[in-house]
């Protein structure tokens, strides 16, 4: 740790007007403080594949004054959007594996994901599937008829699946973690709703709109009577992608009007305050949420849109953004594929989505999915296969893979109501920064580069300089 310098005329001129000198307003009308000062100190932390270093505080490294290289110009008066949080999909598999480890291993285990303090990373959102996604055992909705069989009143409703699994581990949670977020995304409605009678692909019959906003209001009341708050969801997983088990096509004029029709009006007639958000898909159809959001009979109901990075660009997010900047961004979901590359993957997903995706606009960043086993398992048939969880379970023994130290950088610091804030940018030097609600600054580094990188982090008149070396990411906190 150490001390930084500060323009001590600056300090007089704020203490003698009482005000921030040229602060402007955020997004709450208030000017944030900044709250940099001569007693300040860092903290450093780093992953470095050519060091094998992953995730680890550093004692040296960050130091006060300025050196050759590039600066980092952070401006704690320009704020942007607040964070909901980091984390992963908590699917039925890796709850089914993380339930199944010994009470104590599993408590352990539990506390180093979801409590910050000390050692541990501080996850803050989880996404589950609402019945099952491709990386459950089985297929199985929550009102599974015989063929010919139909329920619109949704008189056979059980959540008898998440109760194996899910929603113990949910509580123990909720246990160590309170307030953490959980969005719950469907893969498939019942079969006896769809077009096609199949778990695969298929359309929602209209018929059947109506009852399939009662489905969703009542997993959230069913959750809600286990003392679980699901704070949103999302229509539908992968709407474009009818080819997964389960899945569902659901083109962007059939979610509007099954929004607007149905579950919008569903939910406040019940009363729920869960948030509706749309699309959950890639990055290359920003079409399909605008197209929704152009509909104000839809979009008085709708929270957000979900991303994944799959397809398209990253700022695809902001495109949506700047069309509807009255509403929200989120990224839901990313994969690493089996067997990992730490190198290759801490990179490209530092770069494109904890930075990338919170650079434009999104409150959240998800990686897919929290476990698996060492055989990849469970997943439905012709679910995923080589999807590498952010921990491999096996027996009582939790192996941490790329995802996990990924989400790590930013989880345990950022925590849910920071703001991003201004900080200039490189194609070689790509980072983002964070306001805490603590007021502490938090600053994500990525070395994109070919050669070894030094750096200058300037913030309010104060410097402070560190060096990366290529591939390597650095989170930098001021306290």
């Amino acid at each position: 740790m150490y001390n930084l310098r500060i323009i001590r005329s600056i300090i007089f001129l704020y203490l003698l007007s009482g005000i921030a000198i040229g602060c402007s307003e955020n997004d709450n009308g208030t000017a944030p403080s900044n709250n940099i000062n001569n007693e300040s100190t860092i903290d450093f932390w780093l992953s470095d594949p050519s060091a094998n270093i992953k995730f680890v505080q550093q004692t040296e490294g960050a130091d006060s004054g300025k050196v050759i290289g590039t600066t980092i110009q952070v401006n704690t008066e320009s704020v942007m959007q607040e964070i909901d949080g980091f984390g992963f999909a908590l699917t039925g598999g890796s709850a089914m594996h993380i339930h199944n480890m010994s009470e104590s291993f599993r408590s352990l285990l539990l506390k180093e994901l979801f409590d910050a303090r000390d050692k541990n990373i501080g996850v803050s959102y989880l996404r589950v599937s609402i019945g099952a996604s491709d990386l459950d055992a089985a297929v199985f909705s929550y009102d599974d008829l015989p063929a010919g069989q139909t329920d619109t009143d949704m008189e056979y409703f059980t959540l008898d699946e998440d109760r194996k699994h899910v929603i113990p581990v949910l509580k123990e949670i909720l246990k160590i973690n309170p307030d953490i977020k959980i969005l719950g995304s469907p893969w498939s409605p019942p079969v006896w709703m769809k077009t096609n009678g199949s778990s695969i692909g298929g359309s929602l019959k209209p018929e059947f709109y109506d009852a399939y906003a009662l489905y969703f209001v009542k997993y959230i009341q069913g959750m809600e009577a286990e003392d679980i708050t699901i704070d949103a969801i999302t229509v539908q997983n992968e709407p474009l992608h009818p080819g997964n088990n389960p899945s569902l096509l659901m083109p962007a004029d059939e979610q509007a009007a099954f929004i607007k029709n149905s579950l919008g009006p569903a939910f406040q007639q019940h009363g729920i305050q869960t948030k509706i958000i749309i699309y959950d898909h890639n990055c290359d159809r920003p079409d399909y949420p605008i197209s929704i959001l152009n509909d104000p009979d839809a979009k008085q109901y709708i929270d957000g849109s979900a991303f994944h990075l799959y397809g398209g660009d990253i700022s695809a997010l902001t495109t949506v953004h700047n069309a509807h900047p009255d509403k929200n961004l989120y990224f839901t979901e990313q994969w690493i594929g089996a067997p990992g590359n730490f190198a290759e993957d801490l990179k490209w997903h530092t770069r494109e989505l904890i930075i990338g995706a919170t650079r434009n606009w999104s409150r959240n960043v998800l990686e897919w999915n929290l476990a698996a086993d060492e055989n990849l398992e469970p997943h439905t048939p012709g679910g995923c296969t080589q999807c590498l969880g952010a921990l491999t379970i096996s027996g009582n023994l939790a192996t941490r893979n790329p995802a996990y130290y990924i989400v790590a950088h930013a989880s345990k610091f950022v925590r849910p109501g920071s703001k991003r804030i201004y900080s200039t940018t490189t194609n070689i030097l790509p980072n983002v920064a964070f306001i805490t609600p603590d007021q502490k600054i938090v600053v994500i580094v990525l070395n994109n580069g070919s050669s070894q990188s030094s750096f200058n982090i300037e913030i309010g008149g104060n410097i402070f300089n560190s060096s990366l070396s290529p591939g390597a990411v650095g989170t930098f906190v001021i306290n």
